[in-house]
């Protein structure tokens, strides 16, 4: 690809680029502010469970940002009892499937998206779970049931809902949300997890789920050589997705959402994820 058509690509993609939140670890939100401007970026996706698990610390968030001129391009909820220590261990307990964490999730769920609702957002992402890839498996309606009211008090709330990737290849995730027909359900695609799971080449999941694809991460990872362990997550540029690649075949869908820039290892997320922007910014400028 030449570099004017590299150029091309430019245009607004530049005012797309946000952090998640949790990638910075903030204690508080002045630490949350103070982390962001470090990275020279001024818009995020917000973790939304502190703020109403500890008000008197994340109470006043919103106010904070908006002092300083912080856009919340989108929210991010987590699900009881989750446990990422092993691929089993995730898929026993990860998001809403699991029997005994749903009851507190549900009450979760209906208070974030309340939450969302008042903060203005129009765009919250969770990860499911591992979703039942036959519909004839026993768990597959009721994991069904539940997400469709899990998507129908988001939509209620006039917000979209947007599910994470990695947990189940490209074509099980676009065969469960086909089924379930929810207007409001879309995908909020990771690279690095397709790679972190195993479930395939980050592109053609891409190429596969585009229609669905309503916001993506800018995050990076290497492929595990161990079957049925974890890949390693790394900095963007350092593992095995081909970022301008992916550029590309965002701008080739029609993409026209948020990249947002989210680091979950390493012990340096500030200057990892000015890496992420600067890999972000070649594959715009055409320097790579």
């Amino acid at each position: 690809m030449n570099e004017r058509r590299l150029m091309s690509m430019n245009g607004n993609w530049m005012e797309r680029l946000a952090v998640c939140s949790w990638s910075l670890q903030p204690a508080n939100p002045d630490e949350l502010i103070s982390r962001l401007s470090d990275t020279g970026i001024k818009r995020i996706q917000l973790a939304l469970d502190p703020l109403h698990e500890n008000q008197a610390v994340w109470g006043n968030t919103a106010t904070l940002l908006a002092r300083e001129g912080v856009t919340i391009v989108s929210g991010m909820f987590g699900c009881v009892g989750e446990d990422y220590t092993t691929l089993e261990t995730i898929r026993a307990t990860g998001g809403i499937a699991p029997d005994a964490t749903w009851d507190r999730n549900w009450k979760n769920i209906q208070t974030t998206a309340s939450l969302a609702r008042d903060l203005g957002l129009s765009f919250v992402t969770f990860h499911a779970g591992f979703l039942p890839h036959d519909p004839a498996a026993p768990d597959y309606q009721k994991l069904a049931d539940r997400l469709g009211i899990v998507a129908e008090t988001f939509q209620s709330r006039g917000l979209q809902l947007g599910l994470e990737t990695g947990q189940e290849t490209a074509g099980e995730l676009l065969d469960f949300l086909t089924q379930l027909n929810r207007p409001n359900l879309g995908v909020n695609f990771d690279p690095a997890n397709m790679i972190l799971y195993g479930k395939g080449d980050p592109i053609a999941a891409l190429v596969t789920l585009g229609p669905w694809v309503r916001q993506v991460h800018i995050k990076d990872a290497l492929a595990t050589i161990l079957p049925g362990t974890w890949g390693a997550e790394v900095a963007a540029g350092s593992g095995h997705v081909p970022w301008l690649e992916f550029f590309t075949t965002l701008k080739s869908i029609g993409f026209t959402g948020n990249c947002v820039i989210e680091r979950e290892a390493g012990a340096q997320r500030v200057e990892d994820i000015r890496t992420a922007r600067r890999v972000f910014e070649q594959c715009h400028s055409g320097n790579i």
